[in-house]
Formats: structure tokens, C-alpha cells, sequence
């Protein structure tokens, strides 16, 4: 029952206009993906952090699990360095710990399990975000077990 003590974590695929949101069961166990955040321009996050502050409350969220898009060799780009300005802000706006997580090839994992189940959804690319971020969690979740 430590997991509830503790609070939730919530896992993000943050991407140039979306954010993949995802949040652990009441255990700690478990990832589920939640929603995905879309703004119509990549530097317009106001909104997208009221929201992720929301259901940072909401679930009693202490950790953020934040997917690192590293390039292929292990190197850092450009992509990476505007996602730990949103994480370090994030932060900032919440209290919430930030922590990173490689995320190289999930939105493709992500692609190929939606297409696996035959789920469809009026906006893939929504669902994609959202399962992405639950990949991030259970990749995280994963790691922290096996220690």
C-alpha cells in the first residue's frame, strides 16, 4: 500500500503541439493512459501546463515522468533540450519532481500496439500521444523494480 501514500505518477509524451498524458494506478503499479493535451502552436503552453497542474492535483501526482527524446546514438538534440525547458517549468509551476525517461521509439510501439488492437479513434495521432506517455510510465515503472 505504499503506492498510495506516496501519491501517483504521471507519465508525459510531450511533444511540438501535443501532450501524451499518462498516470499510474492507485498502487503504483500500473500505467494507464489518460489524455492527450493538444495547443495550435509549439510555444503556446499556458494552457497546457493549467492543465497538467489539474491533474497533477487531481490525482495527488508527487512525481512527473517526463519521456526524453534522445537521438539514436544516446546524444541530446534540440528536441530534448526544449523538453527539459517544459519539465524544468513544469516544475517550477507545480512542485511536482521531474524525471526523465528515454523514450527513443515509442510513439512507434505505441503505433503498433493501437494497431494490434483494432482500435480506431476519430484522431490517431491523439491516441498515439497518450499510449506513448504510458510506455514512458511502464518503461520508468519497469526500471524502478528491477532497481
Amino acid at each position: 500500500m505504499a503506492g498510495l501514500t506516496e501519491g501517483r505518477i504521471l507519465g508525459l509524451d510531450y511533444g511540438a503541439k501535443t501532450v501524451g498524458v499518462a498516470v499510474t494506478d492507485g498502487l503504483g503499479l500500473t500505467a494507464v493512459s489518460l489524455e492527450t493535451i493538444k495547443r495550435e502552436h509549439e510555444n503556446h503552453l499556458r494552457s497546457t501546463y493549467r492543465r497538467l497542474a489539474e491533474l497533477i492535483s487531481q490525482y495527488a501526482v508527487k512525481q512527473v515522468v517526463v519521456g526524453l527524446p534522445l537521438n539514436m546514438d544516446g546524444s541530446e538534440g534540440e528536441r530534448a533540450r526544449l523538453t527539459r525547458e517544459f519539465a524544468k517549468e513544469l516544475e517550477r509551476r507545480t512542485g511536482a519532481g521531474i524525471i526523465f525517461q528515454d523514450e527513443r521509439l515509442t510513439t512507434v510501439e505505441a503505433s503498433e500496439i493501437l494497431s494490434l488492437t483494432g482500435k480506431r479513434t476519430d484522431d490517431p495521432k491523439e491516441r498515439i500521444d497518450a499510449v506513448a506517455a504510458a510506455i514512458i510510465l511502464t518503461d520508468f515503472l519497469d526500471r524502478k523494480r528491477d532497481g
